[in-house]
């Protein structure tokens, strides 16, 4: 079910409030473009400074939004079970076809408290559920022999792997099984990611460049990988561009280059610097998305 381009979904703001116009026409746009799914309310999505009810509407809508027509994979991470919990029941409730949920951040739990964390997701809900490893963010690692351990539950049935460590592919292929479905979290090594065991990417980019995203995921699982570096080759200077300041603020201003949504975001977080605009603007040029 879950495989290719899949956009890490952005939150469209309009004077501070959430803008479900233009969150709609944006799902509708990465149906037309051929992305294989959609996240919302992940990191890219902003979940930090959504409040949990915001949270909620984003993923009501995007859910609505989609109709059935691509899978949505609700962002549900948290470093505190019971709101984990909240979430991930809010997401089965409404229609989500699965839920990501991140290793806790901040808190730093054992591998012994992760199999605790994900067992009590797990048993909360009847959707699949993808894990995500992100050790830069969460500051905690999960281990591929963790991850083996819990991909025994029938409901917990892959991986978004923000490690860059391409050898994880083939140490969780041993430790969780070859049908555990394994999605690259970084664009720039994806082609990699997928030669080695992938399946797919939940990306950044592909929320400015969906159509040349889901072309290289496609041609990657036909096995063209000589068409799919021609696409990483358009592609690598925006993967770049968009991750000089934090992703999402760059791929929002990406965005709003193309008259999707407004480049807004909520503090900490600001808008991209004059100088990373024009370097987003350089490799939206390369890529043929700007003339």
């Amino acid at each position: 079910m879950f495989h290719g381009s899949i956009p890490a979904l952005v939150t469209p703001f309009k004077n501070g409030e959430l803008d479900l116009d233009t969150l709609k026409k944006l799902v509708d746009w990465h149906v037309d473009q051929g992305s294989n799914g959609l996240v919302p309310v992940g990191t890219t999505g902003e979940s930090p400074t959504l409040s949990l009810r915001e949270h909620e509407i984003v993923v009501e809508e995007v859910v609505k939004y989609a109709a059935g027509r691509i899978p949505v994979i609700a962002g549900a991470g948290a470093n505190n079970t019971a709101e984990g919990v909240r979430l991930i029941k809010h997401a089965a409730d409404v229609g989500a076809d699965g839920a990501l949920v991140v290793t806790p951040y901040y808190n730093k739990p054992t591998q012994r408290g992760l199999i605790a964390h994900f067992t009590a997701m797990h048993d909360a809900v009847d959707i699949p559920i993808i894990i995500y490893n992100i050790p830069p963010r969460s500051v905690v690692d999960m281990s591929p022999e963790t991850m083996g351990e819990l991909a025994k539950l029938p409901r917990i049935i892959g991986v978004k792997d923000a490690t860059a460590k391409l050898e994880r592919v083939a140490l969780q292929r041993i430790t969780c099984g070859r049908d555990f479905v394994q999605l690259s979290g970084e664009d720039a090594t994806a082609i990699g990611y997928n030669a080695m065991g992938g399946t797919g990417c939940i990306s950044v980019t592909a929320n400015v460049a969906p159509k040349l995203s889901a072309e290289m995921q496609a041609a990657c699982a036909a096995g063209d990988y000589k068409s799919a570096l021609a696409y990483q080759d358009l592609l690598m200077p925006l993967h770049d561009a968009v991750f000089v300041e934090p992703g999402l603020c760059g791929v929002k201003f990406a965005m709003s280059e193309l008259g999707l949504c407004s480049d807004e975001v909520r503090l900490p977080l600001q808008t991209v610097t004059d100088e990373t605009k024009e370097r987003l603007r350089a490799a939206m040029r390369h890529a043929g998305l700007l003339t």
